[in-house]
């Protein structure tokens, strides 16, 4: 069995966990793969048994790689989702960041999660993903996200208008300091934080959340994830910033945009005994009363 492993980085004081991580790997008869950046700056600090190798891109990675573990918060899964693509491999996020919404595995789990993954006993779950379309090509050959995709002013300059289409039909013009649209998995991310909805990651929609409107009766909407969004953008300004999850790009208003469901699905590694509300009560203290 081959897991690549991918991290931004270790601290000194994970070093122990990792050290922890590789040797349940070697236990089980695991060949390691690790991301080169990161492999430089452990290698002189851990002693590494048995065989392993390094990868620098997506084009490294091949069929036999039986899964990716994340090392970090949320943000480095997302990094992940940009280097596993299409290839379908699987994904586990060990949380070594703050909150760990979507890297949920505590450092005090490792042990009984290689586990899992060594004896095949998971689910997957299978995330849709959000890929943006427009006339001048920005965003490489990672043109998609998991959890959502913006449009924002650049500064702190006035309001931006965003006209937007369902399907070519004329939805709304937003004024405010943004849009997001987000995905099911994008839903408890940016747009809960501006008062988008909870929505079960199975589901086939997006959300559609604006930033700061300056309308009273301008609300979220969920729409069918079957949707093309199209958009046109007008303000003061010639530059806005445009993001698939924490990756961005400024752009012009010239720009035409457009954003549709992927092609492909992300498979995302859950242990058994843990499921979507557990996550909502446990990182979201969904319910939480003192009365109760």
């Amino acid at each position: 069995m081959k897991i690549a492993i991918y991290s931004r980085g270790v601290e000194n004081d994970q070093l122990k966990d990792l050290k922890q991580l590789l040797d349940e790997l070697i236990n089980f008869g695991v060949e390691p793969i690790f991301f080169q950046d990161f492999f430089n700056q452990f290698y002189s600090s851990i002693s590494i048994e048995g065989n392993y190798s390094t990868f620098n891109s997506f084009e490294d990675l091949d069929s036999s790689i039986d899964c990716m573990i994340s090392l970090g918060g949320d943000g480095t899964l997302l990094d992940t989702v940009t280097l596993v693509r299409d290839s379908g491999i699987p994904i586990l996020g060990i949380n070594y960041g703050r909150l760990g919404f979507l890297a949920n595995i505590g450092r005090e789990e490792i042990v009984s999660a290689i586990d899992a993954i060594a004896n095949r006993n998971y689910v997957l779950d299978k995330r849709s993903l959000i890929h943006l379309e427009s006339n001048v090509k920005i965003f490489g050959k990672t043109p998609y996200a998991l959890n959502e995709f913006t449009i924002l002013k650049k500064d702190s300059s006035s309001m931006i208008k965003i006209h937007t289409y369902l399907n070519g039909e004329f939805l709304n013009t937003y004024w405010a300091d943004g849009l997001i649209v987000s995905t099911p998995t994008g839903s408890t991310g940016y747009s809960l934080s501006c008062n988008g909805p909870v929505v079960f990651p199975d589901n086939s929609s997006f959300i559609i959340t604006p930033v700061a409107p300056h309308n009273l009766n301008i609300r979220p909407i969920i729409v069918p994830d079957n949707t093309i969004i199209s958009f046109e953008l007008e303000g003061r300004a010639d530059e806005f910033v445009c993001t698939l999850d924490s990756r961005r790009e400024v752009i012009s208003k010239e720009i035409q945009l457009a954003v549709k469901k992927e092609a492909f699905y992300v498979n995302l590694i859950r242990l058994n005994e843990n499921n979507f509300l557990q996550t909502l009560r446990d990182k979201l203290s969904w319910g939480l009363d003192k009365r109760n």
